[in-house]
């Protein structure tokens, strides 16, 4: 039986399942476009609790307040801008899973290329540093022209004398 059950959940797993979300039947909103906004601006929201979880996809009773603040402000007649911007000045932008580009966050979004690009320049002067290591090892590797004759001699045969 333990089996069986495994088995299902890896299936289930590698196959992507879908998700599912933690909004209640009691917080869906009766106006279907207002519910499909709601929805999209949940999964943009980060549960405060959770911290890497969206507020859609969050059991948390804090997941669950903000939930229902959005679609408060939706039934108000805020747009999605007035909404996020709401949440933010109360909770900081990091109830926003995805920051904006502002001057408080530019190294936020720009680190990750500067550190690739800075990898790269890093491991390319690495190679050819190292090509020229290797250049410089073959050229002290060199046999001198007594030591090739005596390995032609010792190949050929003929007794090595050392002088």
């Amino acid at each position: 039986m333990k089996r069986i059950f495994a088995s299902v959940l890896a299936v289930a797993l590698l196959t992507g399942a879908p998700m599912v979300h933690a909004v209640q039947p009691d917080e869906v909103m009766a106006n279907p476009a207002q519910e499909v906004r709601a929805r999209e601006l949940s999964r943009e929201l980060r549960c405060m609790v959770c911290q890497n979880q969206s507020i859609d996809d969050s059991d948390a009773p804090l997941a669950r307040d903000l939930r229902l603040l959005v679609r408060e402000r939706i039934s108000a007649g805020d747009s999605d801008n007035q909404v996020t911007n709401f949440l933010v000045a109360r909770y900081g932008e990091f109830v926003l899973l995805k920051p904006r580009f502002e001057s408080r966050t530019w190294l936020l979004w720009l680190l990750t290329p500067l550190l690739l690009i800075g990898g790269g320049f890093a491991l390319w002067r690495h190679q050819r540093r190292r090509g020229n290591d290797i250049a410089a090892d073959a050229a002290m590797l060199r046999l001198t022209p007594d030591e090739e004759a005596r390995i032609a001699r010792l190949i050929d045969g003929e007794p090595a004398v050392d002088k």
